[in-house]
């Protein structure tokens, strides 16, 4: 049988993950995504940006709003985040262009990143 989730239930679980998220950072890497969470970060830090307050989800879906640009500390091509909580414990990873938005994946040292999204989905069925 197929593990089916409620809405309710896909939400409490993504406004969990926001309240992790919540006053925490994304850091931005080139290179592919780890393995796991868990796994040591890879490839080159090319900026770190500051999280805000995630709203409340809808559907599973939990979004933070727009946070500011930040300027880059290395030049690169992003390929995947990690999201860390207000304490720097590691929340999850996520793909550049799937669950993280940039406005471009070419870096430049000392330009400016904006990440335009970030959002965390659980799926309903």
């Amino acid at each position: 049988m197929a593990t089916r989730i409620l809405a309710a239930t896909a939400n409490a679980e993504a406004n969990a993950v926001g309240t992790l998220m919540t006053g925490g950072s994304v850091e931005i890497y080139t290179g592919s995504q780890p393995a796991t969470a868990a796994t040591a970060a890879s490839g080159t830090l090319l900026a770190t940006v500051t999280l805000g307050t995630a709203g409340s989800a809808s559907a599973g879906v939990v979004a933070m709003p727009d946070p500011a640009s930040v300027n880059a500390v290395a030049t690169g091509t992003a390929g995947w985040f990690r999201v860390k909580s207000s304490g720097g414990a590691t929340v999850w990873d996520g793909a550049i262009g799937a669950e993280g938005t940039l406005s471009s994946t070419s870096i430049v040292s000392g330009n400016p990143v904006d990440l335009s999204a970030v959002t965390y989905t659980v799926p309903l069925s």
